[in-house]
């Protein structure tokens, strides 16, 4: 076993449910995962709109999901009511959502294969002639506009469906603290510009400081950009999902070993 991350400690930010996979593959490895989750996922307070959208879906040509929660939430109402339609297309933006799609029985699925975002989502040829399509977009409360407008402009009619919504766990920041000030603190993922966002308020201002001089992973430009722009030293963009995270982390402390 590669001894890379043995005994290292690796803070986990993927909200409570979703991190068990990468926590799993860090004490494989020997790391110590500290689970930290900085988003959490509730249901919509009104299921209807995203019932009525399920009734509706015999008259969509394509659905897209923005996320694996959004593919989650989405097909529990979903399925729960009728079956997927059989002439119905999913897209969605990263191999995540892809996955999570499949666990449902749905695997013709358009998505990137590369960079797993909306932006690569919209460069695909199936989505480039989208004059008189309808569309269905998946996705928490709020969110980006990118790919609706997108699509929007390329003549499809857009309805957004919100099928979830986020929020910031009051989570006590003084296990990270008191990691951070023994000096045991070896790494942070995050996974989401949200997620970061949410962090750098748990922490505090101390926390902050810390935060700033700790390695961070992240599997997206759009998320190392915010890093930097908050001032962090370190930051390491991976490859996506946690396999890229894992892969990241594994390069970084191969390339920084500990001096004996």
């Amino acid at each position: 076993m590669a001894d890379e991350l043995a005994g290292r400690h690796v803070v986990v930010t993927r909200p409570a449910g979703q991190a068990a996979h990468l926590a799993e593959a860090l004490i494989n490895l020997g790391a110590r995962p500290v689970l930290f989750p900085v988003l959490t996922i509730f249901d919509i307070d009104d299921p209807r709109p995203l019932q009525e959208a399920a009734l509706k879906l015999d008259d969509v040509d394509w659905a897209a999901f923005v996320s694996p929660n959004a593919v989650e939430k989405a097909l529990g109402a979903i399925l729960a009511l009728r079956p997927w339609p059989s002439g119905l297309r999913a897209a969605t933006v990263g191999k995540s959502s892809e996955q999570a799609l499949a666990k449902h029985g749905i695997t013709d699925v358009v998505a990137p294969q590369e960079r797993f975002d909306s932006e690569a989502l919209l460069e695909l040829p199936e989505l480039q002639q989208m004059a008189g399509k309808r569309v269905m977009i998946f996705r928490g409360d709020g969110g980006r506009e990118l790919l609706g407008d997108t699509l929007k402009q390329r003549g499809a009619a857009v309805e957004y469906v919100s099928c979830y919504r986020r929020g910031r766990p009051a989570l006590d920041p003084a296990p990270l603290l008191k990691l951070w000030s023994e000096g045991r603190l070896d790494a942070v993922t995050v996974t989401s510009s949200e997620g970061l966002r949410n962090l750098v308020d748990m922490v505090g201002k101390l926390g902050q400081t810390w935060l700033k001089k700790t390695p961070l992973f992240v599997p997206h430009q759009r998320i190392a950009g915010l890093a930097r722009a908050i001032g962090c030293r370190e930051v390491m963009l991976t490859g996506p999902g946690d396999d890229g995270l894992v892969a990241g982390l594994l390069e970084y402390f191969r390339d920084h070993a500990r001096v004996a």
